[in-house]
Formats: structure tokens, sequence, C-alpha cells
């Protein structure tokens, strides 16, 4: 690759030869040219004070993190919205747990439909052997599978990344896989100090071979990343054990599986590490914070009704102060206490003024309600959704959910990519290795291997607003070829709709028995009232529209 010497000549635009100084100009020209005028401009008494700056990833990324780390976590165990920003990725983007759904390729595999749906349904259910125990799954024996994935989310979101290191352990035989996830916080990866005498806060290092590392992550020459460095004590504690790092090879030698799934988002290109989801709005999350405490302390003291008597007596001759329900003691004559119906006698001369704050504020929730639209819009989370207050129509709500969903499925399929599925394919090699799961040419052929390892990972549903117009529309959809059974029973309800099918044919067949009917007939019967169903659900929504544009009706 041919490297470029910039020139030592070399200037900004703003040196260069401008039209109206250049040799031989017939007359001057104006110097208004592109972005100079516009954002990059230095003239405007706006822009003129604007002096940004940027630089590498490693450098505005990886020298900040610890900051925006531990800045994130405190609001999210302080600032109820940005709790609520992690939680509601946790529950729609993971719920109980992205369950495997089993899709390999039988037409590259040669396989009739039959096969491919027991293979399938065999696969699944010995997979369910290693991800519903505990102590099969996880190296610390805390939490199963999909417990796991929720956990891995929420460090993901605020850590801005999330590490799972892939352990073996003897296998036994009511745990036959050896396989072993262990998650590792952002923290503990960083990169290895050259001295150990001194503390140094760079994140960029050298490895031993000559690959530099940014922030734990050892790239070589060409920006890819061969390892993972990890130290056994957090950064800011005092621990007893010397603080020691491991280097972790980030693919097998021999496998070419991951030894270290790592999960997080990038934003900009040569980007090895992540920026915490809250890191663009904990400015204003902290001043919301903060004003809401300011707001409820005023509140609480204007509801303290307390009276101060002022007298010529001796403060000691009069019964009324207390403080914590005892009375104050001789000594303690400066001691006062504010609260519901509290008396306090004070000396000769002492006077308290109170200004006026008639809290709570009448602007008060407007204003939180607007911050959390700004701060939403960074979440790509509708305030609705963020405060969980649904009091718009239902064409706003609707369209709210609309586009959380949008966000939410992304990062669904983000998460999968980078967690669920490297983790199928080290499990399902160790499966077919054992001879538990039979998948001729996985070891030999990549297509074929990837025919194999063909899979859908499904979480929770978007949900309904209106369950009647929302199973209508996807009715509609499956007549009309715009949607599958399939695809539809996973958007209303994240169901399968094979499983169901098989079990609506035997609950018909019970139905019918007591019934005296056939089940074709009973088949028949809930066709007809679903058909009914819609017809009606129509009409309403016919009816709605009139009476909301009576102009278009008339």
């Amino acid at each position: 690759m041919q490297q470029i010497t910039p020139s030592k000549t070399q200037g900004p635009p703003a040196q260069a030869a401008t039209p109206e100084a250049r040799p031989g100009s017939a007359a001057p020209r104006a110097s208004n040219y592109g972005y100079s005028e516009a954002g990059a401009s230095w003239k405007k008494k706006a822009l003129k004070s604007f002096k940004a700056s940027s630089s590498s990833p490693q450098w505005d990324i990886d020298h900040n993190n610890d900051t925006l780390r531990q800045r994130a976590r405190m609001l999210y165990m302080a600032a109820p919205v940005a709790t609520s920003a992690i939680k509601t990725n946790r529950t729609n983007v993971i719920g109980c747990g992205l369950k495997l759904n089993s899709r390999i390729d039988a037409e590259r595999l040669g396989m009739s439909q039959e096969a491919a749906k027991e293979w399938q349904k065999k696969t699944e259910a010995e997979f369910k052997i290693w991800a519903e125990k505990k102590n099969a799954c996880d190296a610390t024996g805390v939490n199963d599978y999909y417990a796991m994935q929720q956990l891995a989310l929420m460090s993901w979101l605020m850590s801005g990344d999330v590490f799972g290191l892939i352990k073996r352990v003897d296998p036994t035989p009511m745990c036959p896989y050896s396989l072993r996830i262990q998650l590792v916080e952002a923290d503990r990866c960083s990169t290895p100090l050259i001295n150990s005498g001194y503390y140094c806060f760079s994140t960029e290092g050298k490895a031993k071979n000559g690959n530099r590392i940014f922030d734990g992550v050892e790239i070589n020459d060409n920006g890819m990343i061969q390892a993972y460095y990890f130290r056994n004590t957090y950064p800011h504690i005092i621990a007893a054990a010397e603080t020691e790092w491991t280097r972790v090879e980030a693919y097998g030698e021999k496998t070419g599986l991951p030894n270290v799934l790592h999960v997080m988002e990038s934003e900009r290109p040569e980007q090895y590490r992540g920026v915490t989801y809250l890191a663009q709005i904990i400015e204003p999350l902290l001043q919301m914070r903060r004003y809401t405490e300011g707001e409820l302390m005023a509140a609480l003291v204007e509801s303290f009704f307390t009276a101060f008597v002022t007298t010529d007596t001796g403060a000691a001759e009069m019964p009324f102060n207390e403080v914590n329900g005892s009375e104050i003691e001789p000594s303690d004559p400066d001691d006062y206490e504010m609260g519901p119906g509290t008396i306090n006698v004070m000396k000769p001369g002492e006077d308290i003024k109170f200004a006026a704050p008639t809290r709570p504020a009448s602007g008060f929730s407007a204003f939180i309600r607007a911050l959390c639209e700004q701060c939403g819009a960074a979440l790509e989370i509708p305030a609705d959704l963020l405060l969980k207050s649904f009091n718009a129509s239902y064409s706003a709500s609707r369209a709210a959910l609309l586009e959380a969903w949008k966000a939410f499925k992304m990062r669904r399929e983000w998460f999968a990519n980078d967690f669920c599925k490297p983790i199928y394919e080290i499990w399902l090699s160790e499966a077919v290795a054992l001879g538990r799961i039979q998948a001729p040419g996985f070891f030999s052929d990549p297509l074929i291997r990837a025919a194999w390892l063909g899979s859908d990972w499904i979480g929770p549903s978007q949900g309904q607003l209106d369950p009647t117009k929302e199973i209508s529309a996807e009715i509609l959809a499956n007549q009309h070829g715009y949607s599958t059974h399939e695809q539809s029973t996973i958007r209303l309800n994240g169901g399968q709709w094979e499983a169901n099918m098989n079990q609506l044919k035997r609950e018909n067949e019970m139905i019918a028995e007591a019934n005296g009917t056939t089940p074709e007939a009973q088949a028949e019967a809930t066709q007809a009232i679903a058909s009914l169903i819609l017809q009606n659900s129509l009409k309403e929504d016919q009816q709605h529209a009139k009476a909301d544009n009576p102009a278009a009706s008339s």
C-alpha cells in the first residue's frame, strides 16, 4: 500500500490563494464559497466562539470512556429517566430472552421439509438442555442463558460494551456440554501498565509482538483485532491482590471460533471500544435530576406548617420546643426544627422570613416532558414510552410505538449477531463433535456449515394498542400475501404458528366432540366468527374516520 507523506508547506484551505488574490485577476471576486459562509464560518458572531475540536476515535472515545461509564452508571442508579431508558430497551429487545428458532437451509442440504423440521425440533430441544440450566451455561452459575442475555444487554447500554469469555469445564452426564460463558464488564478490559510502580491513565500501549493496544484491544498493522487484555481487578477499587492482565486471543487458532464475544455499537470507523448509550444526554439527565430534587424539596418545605414564636420570655420557659419528638435540653437553645405542626420558640430579637416558592411549579410537568422528548429523540425512545405515560390518541401512540420498535428490532439484530449466533455456532460445533446432533459436512464445507447454522432469535412481540384492529390488519395481510401466518404470529405475540396449529387441531377435535359436531364444521364456525369480527372492525374504523373528518365524508 502506498503511503502519502503530507507536505511541510501544506496549510488549511483558508491560506490558499483566494479568487481576489490571484495574480492577473481582472477584478476582486467574492470570497464566500461553500461552507465558509455557513457552518464553517469564522466571521459570523454566532460561530466565532464555536471552536470545535475532534481527534481520532481513540482520543475522543477511549480517553473519556472511564468518566462516561461512571457517570452513566450513577445516573442509572439515581435518575429515573435514565433507569427507564435502559430497562425499556431490556424489556423490549430481550424480554424473557431471545429463544432459538432453528431455520436450516433444507434445499441446500438436500433434505425434505419433514426431515428438516424433525432436525430443527431435536436441535432446539438439545439446546434447551444447555441454555435452561444455570450451572450448564454460566461460568459463574448465577444466570441461565436467557438471564445472561438481559444482563449483557443492560451492561452494553450502560457501560458502552460488554464481553463474553468462552470457557470450558469437564462435562457430566446431566451437563454433557463443556461450553460456559463468563460475562465481563467493560472496566476489566484495559491496556496493561508498562510500569507497575505508578498508575498510568493512558489507554494506549504496545504488545510484546509489536502490535498496538487501544484500551485493552490489540490490533495488528492492518487494524484487525488480534487479542483482548483483561485485568483481574477493577480499576477503582483497592484490592489485596496485585493487578495482573491476561491476554486472550480473539479467535481460536485451530477452530477459528471466537474466544471473546464483544458486544458494542460502532459510531466511527477504526473504533474498538463502545460508548455508553446515555453519553449524549448525561448533562440534561443530571440537570433534570437536580431540578426534580429541588422542586421536591421546595414542595416538602412548603408543606410543613411550622410556627415560630418570638417572645421576651426565655426560650427555656416555653414548653413548645421539640426536636424529633423530644424536648430540647436547655443546653441546646439554638436547635430548631421544621416539620408538620412544629412550634419553635425563638430568642428575643430573632426573626425568620421565608420566600413564597409556590411549589410545585405550574410548568414543572410540561418542562420535564419537553426535556424527555429531547432525550428520547437522542435515545430513539419516544417520550410516551420513556415516561410510560400514554395520554395521546390511538394514532399518535401507535406512531410512537412503531418508531421505538424500529430501534428495538435493530438492537435485537445487533445483539443476536454479536452474542446469540456466535454462541450457538460454538455450541452446535461441540454438539456435532460429540455426536449428539448429526450434521454431515459441518466441519468440511463452510457453505454446508452455514446451512446447518441458520437460525432466528425470537424475542418479545411489539404488542397491540388495539388488538382487534391490528389482528384484523394481519388477517388482511395474510389473505393478500403481504405476510405469512408465521410472520404474523411472531409479530403479534412472539409465538410459533406451526405449534399453534397443532394445538388448535387437538382443541378443535375436543370441542367438536363436546358439541357433537365434526372438526370441519367447528373450523367453519370459527372462520365465520373471525370474518364477522373483521367486518365489524372495518365498519368501526370507517365510522371513526367520518367522525374525525366530517367534511371529507360529506
